[in-house]
This record gives structure tokens, sequence and C-alpha cells, in this order.
């Protein structure tokens, strides 16, 4: 019995020993820490301007458009440009020309392909003095095309009415656009 006793105290000593190191090892202010959020990492931007402007010209001399914007971030990895408050004068070799503008953009590598993302407005007034308005959430514009297109929703408010739709091509060099669905149009007669 003596015996039983012993092992027994040295059983709960050393269990004893082992829940005093356990408690040491885990304190309470250890759960009340917050978890450490993984953000996602950003591209690596190898150069970046600001106030900037950009003119291409036509063979013949004339200005084909003329892009300006506060920030333009270029990334590494991909060579796409980054624009903030994109803001582009698509002349098309007329003195009228397309006023088309946005939050933020992208540029492909070969300045081909402009993406304009958040409040995208395109502007334009006629040789008469009439203004057409067309506003979407996204739209991707070919400079060197003449051409524009969006899948969203486009809203377009001109001198007789309004009209809008779910995507949009715009032939820029005709003033031709082609509404793709959900076409719903308001006009006045005059």
């Amino acid at each position: 019995m003596l015996r039983r006793l012993r092992t027994a105290l040295i059983l709960g000593c050393i269990a004893a020993l082992l829940v005093a190191v356990g408690y040491w090892n885990i304190r309470p202010e250890s759960f009340m820490r917050t978890p450490v959020e993984r953000v996602a990492e950003q591209p690596e931007i190898d150069f970046y301007a600001t106030g900037t402007r950009t003119v291409k010209y036509q063979p013949d001399g004339q200005r084909q458009y003329v892009l300006t914007a506060e920030r333009v971030e270029h990334i590494l990895a991909t060579e796409v440009s980054l624009l903030t408050s994109p803001d582009l004068l698509l002349y098309r070799g007329t003195p009228q020309p397309w006023h088309v503008s946005s939050v933020r953009g992208e540029v492909s590598p070969d300045g081909s392909e402009v993406e304009l993302i958040d409040q995208v407005r395109v502007e334009r007034t006629d040789a008469k003095g009439r203004t057409t308005l067309l506003t979407t959430s996204r739209m991707t514009v070919f400079p060197d095309r003449e051409y524009a297109q969006t899948r969203q929703a486009v809203r377009i408010a001109a001198a007789n009415g309004v009209t809008t739709a779910t995507g949009m091509e715009a032939y820029l060099n005709d003033g031709r656009m082609l509404l793709l669905s959900n076409v719903r149009g308001q006009h006045e007669v005059r």
C-alpha cells in the first residue's frame, strides 16, 4: 500500500509539473491576438509618371488623339500601364473630338487597347452643336481602329431622347453604334 501511495504521489507531482509547464507555454493573451490576414501581393511597378500627356498624330499631320492622366504606373511583369483619371480626346481627323474619360484605365503593352474602368463617359458635340453623352461602367477602346466596345449596361443621352441597352459596339470613325441587347428608348419627336 505504501508503494502504491508513493507511486501515486510521484505520478501526481509529474502531472502537476506537466500542467504547470503547459500553462506556462499557453498564455491566455495568445488567444486574444487577431489573426494576421494575408495581403494580396501587389504587382511590381518599375516606373510611374504624374500629369502625363500623350499625343498621337496621323500620317497627314493631324492629331489622332490626345491622352492625359493624373498618374501612370507601368507594371514590369505584364508591360501594362495603369492610368488614374484617364482623359482621351479622339479627333478622327475632325475638329469635333470624341471626349472619353473614366476613373481609371489600363493600356495594353503596345498601346493598341485602352480598358476604361468605372464611371466611363463618352461625349461628342457634332458640327450643329448637338451633344451626345454615353455612360457605362466599363469600356474597351481601340484608338488606332477608332472602335470601342462594352458588354456592360449603356446609357446614351442625345438631343432627341435617351436610349439604354446592354452591350454596345461603337464605330467612332463614322459615328455608328450597335446596341446589342435589352434596348429601350424614350425619344421626342420634333
